[in-house]
């Protein structure tokens, strides 16, 4: 620093010297290439949820049972302050959920007036496809229960079908979790 140079230019020199030196981002047209999702495992299928449905995923919390509920229904956990309801998802569907505890994961869900985690078998984390790779749904979904959640699948090493949670936070059947008087 030259004497008459003020510690206000320094920083406005050394601030230009980082522009020039700094890398570009990814242009926009590169991200839009992708479709990107979170990756889930149900039983031995494997499942895609859009980026913009899963607001987290969090390790198996710890979780209060709840009486009078369906078998589904784990209990409530506290997420920060917040009642979070831990839906088995393998159970709503009728399936088993993996005895694997360590690799369980909970996706937590937030549509409109609906606060849920899904307990899932395991997570893949972020998966990402070409936006062109979609594929319909000439295949059914792997089991009939979880067809009206499936919007297409995209094929790689495995099939992944891409589940909505939005969808089945519309789902009367998600949202009934009472048990019956008497059963």
């Amino acid at each position: 620093m030259s004497p008459s140079q003020t510690a206000f230019q320094l920083l406005l020199e050394i601030d230009q010297r980082c522009r020039l030196l700094a890398a570009d981002l990814p242009s926009q047209q590169a991200r839009q290439d992708t479709w990107s999702g979170i990756g889930f495992r149900l039983g031995e299928h494997w499942y895609v949820a859009p980026m913009g449905e899963v607001g987290e995923v969090l390790h198996e919390p710890r979780y209060t049972l709840l009486p009078g509920v369906k078998p589904w229904v784990k209990g409530v956990a506290n997420l920060r302050g917040r009642l979070l309801p831990i839906m088995d998802l393998c159970g709503f569907f009728g399936q088993e959920l993996s005895a694997l505890r360590k690799q369980r994961r909970v996706l937590v869900v937030e549509y409109k007036d609906v606060f849920a985690g899904l307990m899932v078998d395991e997570v893949a984390g972020l998966q990402h496809f070409p936006l062109g790779g979609q594929q319909g749904l000439a295949l059914p979904p792997p089991d009939a229960t979880v067809a009206p959640f499936v919007q297409g699948r995209f094929e790689r090493e495995r099939s992944w079908w891409m589940f909505s949670p939005f969808a089945l936070a519309q789902a009367p059947g998600f949202l009934d979790v009472a048990l019956q008087a008497g059963a």
